[in-house]
């Protein structure tokens, strides 16, 4: 693989974190319309966060890509990468979280890229995403027993941390072990089989809401609890299920949107994952 093709995969993860905060609008969630329920973030510091963590991008790739030794081995590097990855992030957003659960992905899946791309080339075809989710399980296998068996020792928990202990919700970690299912059985087939049928705005608004509509988002989770969450996914589940044309499917997620800033909640994983399927999307030139 040259420098041009991590470049590439570069510029496929950047652009992916540029589309979802521009997909507007979005319900709860910071786009180019308003800022959702978040008072402390606005569009453009996610663009200042984007362009801080788009170096790192980088060298997540590059890692995966001259990695010759085992998996776990591949994990700590890309891990210690991430930790400067975050630093600068919260450098450049006043220490303001905007896409913690986003580079902690990033790292995994680019890094899983680069080693696959060792021996294979671009534009990825079904398989060779199913292969990458594969080597990211594989990776991460760990990762939760690792990250939680001390977890009662610490003296500052994350917020997934806290609803590990409170709920036993995995978040982003049991994503990343499981080979991220909420992309290979539910949003990636999503985009497979509609990418040709929409623009590509439509296309990632409604698999936004088809994640709301199905996922544990430990966002909602730490912001409205159980009952909170299951009042966004099941309006996430009438919007998806009512086939609404364009213009009806916009003014529901207007008047969602309304509703969820009234009660403070943002489906922030959904975003986080609707990111990632995007990413993989540029892989297999469906977008």
């Amino acid at each position: 693989m040259s420098n041009s093709t991590l470049i590439q995969l570069t510029k496929f993860a950047t652009k992916s974190l540029y589309y979802e905060v521009a997909l507007s609008p979005k319900p709860g969630l910071v786009d180019r319309f308003d800022n959702g329920a978040h008072k402390d973030m606005d569009f453009f510091m996610f663009i200042d966060s984007i362009e801080s963590l788009a170096p790192h991008f980088y060298e997540y790739a590059r890692l995966g890509f001259t990695h010759n030794d085992d998996l776990a081995s591949l994990f700590s590097k890309l891990r210690e990468e991430g930790i400067k990855a975050e630093h600068d992030m919260l450098e450049a957003t006043y220490q303001v979280n905007t896409h913690k659960g986003a580079n902690f992905s990033f790292a995994v899946l680019l890094g899983a890229t680069g080693l696959y791309l060792q021996n294979h080339s671009l534009p990825f075809s079904f398989q060779d995403t199913t292969n990458i989710l594969s080597l990211v399980a594989q990776m991460t296998h760990h990762l939760v027993e690792q990250d939680f068996s001390h977890i009662t020792e610490k003296n500052k928990l994350s917020h997934g941390e806290k609803l590990y202990i409170k709920a036993g919700t995995l978040g982003v970690r049991g994503e990343a072990t499981q080979g991220y299912p909420a992309l290979s059985s539910l949003l990636l087939p999503f985009f497979r089989k509609r990418a040709e049928q929409e623009s590509t705005e439509m296309l990632l608004l409604r698999g936004l809401i088809l994640l709301i509509s199905q996922i544990e988002d430990s966002n909602l989770l730490h912001r409205g609890g159980a009952n909170g969450w299951q009042q966004v996914k099941q309006r996430g589940v009438g919007i998806h299920q009512n086939k609404l044309n364009e213009l009806e499917f916009k003014q529901n997620l207007t008047t969602f949107n309304q509703e969820l800033i009234e009660k403070n909640l943002s489906p922030g994983g959904a975003a986080d994952l609707l990111s990632l399927g995007i990413y993989f999307s540029f892989l297999e030139k469906l977008i």
